[in-house]
This record gives structure tokens, C-alpha cells and sequence, in this order.
């Protein structure tokens, strides 16, 4: 008497164990514990870290809005570029209400920098000079250490 074979499952079961017989893998690290920030929110870090160390100096920037953008916009401010240096930051002055504004741009900053101590380092150059232009200061008077390195 021939037995008929089973049909094949539908549905894969699940894997307790994998190839090599060890069982399945944790997980590396608890779930509250991030492995690692997203590059956007370390340079968002750094930028914060910055305006900090100048609100000390200068209370008044509590009341500027400070941004972090990908890039510069093409539209704004496109006829002013050489067509070989893009912008790393921007200021926009305050009016009808709204409050001041520093944006800085991440890629074109990443681009030009190779460790996280450099990219720390232009950031707050850019940081600097874009506040003492909204300011209408020099940038060694809103940071004395500017230029410094």
C-alpha cells in the first residue's frame, strides 16, 4: 500500500533556530536603548550645543529661531551664488511679529568635513557668523575665541 505524500505547508514555520543550530538572535541592545542617532539628529546636537554656548553670552537669541535644513533652497537667494560655493547658512532678520532666523545647511557642512571635531568646528563658525550678521556684530565680538583653532 503506497502512503500519499502530505502536501507542502502554506505557510513557512517559523525558524527557531538558524542554520548553524545556535538559535535565533537577540537583539544587540534593549529597545530603549538607541544603537546609534540618526546623522540628522548628531548634527541637530551640535547645532543646539552651539546656540547654547552663545545664549550664555547672548541672551537675546533665546528669542531667534535657530533651523536645520538639508540644503539651500535653489529659489532663495540662487543669484547670489557663483554657481561653485553653496551657502552653509542663512539668516532671515525679524518682521511682522515673526522672530529672527538662523538656519544652517547639514550636507553642504558634512561635505566639507571628515570627523565629527571638525564638522563641531564649523558648525559653530557658521552658528557665529550667521548670528553676528543678524546682530550686525562681528563675529569675534559675538565669540571671542572665533578664527581660533
Amino acid at each position: 500500500m503506497d502512503n500519499p505524500v502530505p502536501p507542502p505547508p502554506t505557510e513557512p514555520r517559523p525558524r527557531r533556530r538558524d542554520r548553524h543550530g545556535r538559535g535565533m538572535r537577540g537583539p544587540v541592545a534593549p529597545p530603549q536603548v538607541p544603537l546609534s542617532a540618526p546623522r540628522a539628529q548628531v548634527f541637530a546636537d551640535l547645532v543646539q550645543d552651539s546656540v547654547e554656548r552663545l545664549e550664555r553670552r547672548w541672551p537675546q537669541l533665546a528669542e531667534v529661531d535657530f533651523l536645520v535644513l538639508e540644503v539651500p533652497r535653489l529659489d532663495s537667494g540662487a543669484e547670489d551664488w557663483d554657481g561653485q560655493s553653496v551657502p552653509l547658512g542663512g539668516i532671515s532678520a525679524a518682521r511682522d511679529g515673526r522672530p529672527g532666523r538662523v538656519v544652517v545647511y547639514r550636507r553642504p557642512i558634512e561635505i566639507r568635513t571628515k570627523s565629527r571635531d571638525e564638522r563641531a568646528e564649523l558648525v559653530h563658525e557658521v552658528v557665529v557668523e550667521q548670528v553676528a550678521e543678524l546682530l550686525g556684530l562681528t563675529p569675534e565680538t559675538v565669540d571671542p575665541r572665533y578664527g581660533e583653532d
